[in-house]
């Protein structure tokens, strides 16, 4: 049995009601679970940008991949390792104020770690952490071994390829000359 990787799916779509639903139907038939999931507006107007992430061998997402690609509205979709592309996530810590004040040690962890304190009163502080998934865990790792955490939220992995040139700018130019023609 092949080995599970770790794959990002990137994908480009029309703004199309319950596109989202049809994409991950795909995962759904191939019980593929979902780590990741992050859905936002990309640099090309009009166009859509999903960043999605799971753990599959590469037969299985080569297939996905192609299913994906058919569906209306999507323009483009395509599939990295870790070795292509650059991800990040972004983490909100909610922090006891009390404990922090009473346990300096808090303090030097959020610092050990490189996050931010963006904002503090008497009750928390808010503190931000981006970095890749393992940077984000240890922290709150760290964090959790002082009963200090009131509240924790990781937010889907973005990604951006490695590529010196846009790939999808090119990919709709020759789409668009092959229209034309």
């Amino acid at each position: 049995m092949e080995e599970k990787t770790l794959y990002t799916l990137i994908i480009f779509s029309e703004n199309v009601a319950g596109l989202l639903n049809q994409i991950t139907s795909v995962f759904t038939r191939r019980q593929i679970n979902i780590e990741s999931l992050n859905v936002s507006a990309s640099s090309i107007e009009g166009l859509h940008r999903y960043t999605i992430t799971c753990f599959c061998d590469k037969d299985t997402i080569r297939k996905m991949v192609g299913q994906i690609e058919k569906k209306i509205g999507v323009v483009r979709a395509q599939c990295f390792t870790s070795d292509d592309i650059f991800i990040q996530e972004t983490a909100l810590f909610k922090v006891s104020t009390p404990k922090m004040l009473e346990h300096r040690e808090i303090s030097k962890i959020i610092r050990i770690h490189s996050a931010k304190i963006v904002e503090v009163n008497p009750t928390y502080a808010i503190v931000t952490k981006d970095g890749m998934t393992e940077e984000i865990l240890s922290l709150f790792n760290s964090l959790m071994q002082w009963d200090c955490v009131l509240q924790y939220v990781r937010s889907g992995a973005i990604a951006i390829t490695k590529n010196k040139r846009e790939l999808l700018d090119e990919y709709l130019a020759e789409r668009k000359e092959r229209y034309e023609a």
